[in-house]
């Protein structure tokens, strides 16, 4: 089960000037990372991005089982 209070966010910023959003489950160490997008609200993009990771983690769960 994934909680979403125990997922790590790193915001990295990248030479060339974009950023990177990185999101981390600790438990499994199961990461997702995606270069985002500037015109783009970073919530907006960030909610997104953990809708993705939530649902991968509930893919492993289902084959696990």
């Amino acid at each position: 089960m994934v909680y979403r209070d125990k997922i790590q966010f790193d915001l990295v910023k990248l030479l060339n000037g974009g950023r990177l959003l990185r999101l981390t489950e600790p438990q499994s160490g199961f990461t997702l990372e995606k270069k985002l997008a500037p015109t783009d609200a970073v919530v907006r993009q960030k909610e997104k991005l953990l809708h993705a990771l939530e649902a991968a983690l509930a893919r492993v769960e289902l084959n696990a089982a």
